[in-house]
């Protein structure tokens, strides 16, 4: 069973344009997570999903620095592309991750992607997004491929084309069996996705503070941190009044 995480990623996000390239300890952000996703164990490869805007042909760059596979599609029908992405790499379990989230911790990828593959004759769909306790920033969606295409033949609004897992979790949920994997300690008030200029700072600080350049601290140890430095939740405290739509970056 072939187990691909494809990671959606542009430059022209509406919010924070380029953020996926910004510096975070000397690197792009975006290496910086693939430098994290790396250390899954639970996946047999990594694919960044972009689109053929010239805008992205950085993307495509990074993505051969790095050593990673790449695919590109559609911009604005994302569901489209994660289809095409999903079937280059001959994915039977596709594990959706945004190019925004460069705390991601590997050990909870792997472990849902476990929780799906280990319920495959129960369930179509694990996540750790639906029943929030984790961070915002360690999202982690993995689904069958059949089921991506099942959600790709249904999908027809706006919102599924642009949000991917919207056919599954809201708009025929019914037709779609849905695990969620719980964190032990419910830390849902952490931001760490990236969003706003705020946000890439707080990223940076906790880079700099817990030298996560060269060290791989799982997600608790950084929770821990930011649980005693209760002044680092202020640096991007309007980010969490601000609500945005599912990710499309």
């Amino acid at each position: 069973m072939r187990r691909v995480i494809i990671v959606q990623a542009r430059m022209t996000s509406s919010r924070l344009p380029g953020k996926i390239l910004m510096d975070v300890a000397g690197q792009p952000m975006l290496a910086q997570q693939l430098r994290r996703l790396k250390a899954c164990k639970a996946a047999d490869e990594i694919i960044i999903a972009t689109t053929t805007n010239p805008a992205d042909d950085s993307v495509i760059e990074l993505a051969r620095h790095e050593g990673v596979g790449w695919f590109r599609g559609s911009e604005p029908d994302v569901l489209a592309r994660y289809v095409g992405a999903a079937h280059q790499a001959r994915a039977d379990v596709v594990v959706r991750v945004t190019a925004d989230c460069p705390l991601i911790d590997p050990e909870v990828t792997d472990q849902i992607i476990n929780e799906l593959v280990n319920h495959r004759a129960e369930c179509d769909y694990v996540s750790n997004v639906e029943e929030r306790t984790f961070p915002h920033g360690l999202d982690v969606e993995a689904f069958f491929f059949d089921t991506l295409l099942r959600a790709e033949r249904l999908g027809r609004s706006a919102a599924a084309r642009e949000h991917v897992t919207v056919v599954m979790r809201a708009e025929y949920p019914d037709l779609f069996l849905r695990r969620s994997v719980h964190a032990p300690h419910n830390a849902a008030d952490l931001r760490w996705t990236v969003d706003t200029a705020e946000d890439l700072q707080l990223v940076r600080s906790l880079y700099d503070d817990l030298d996560l350049g060269t060290r791989m601290l799982g997600y608790e140890v950084i929770v821990a941190y930011a649980r005693a430095h209760p002044e680092l939740a202020r640096i991007n405290a309007s980010s969490h009044t601000w609500q945005p739509k599912p990710c499309n970056t």
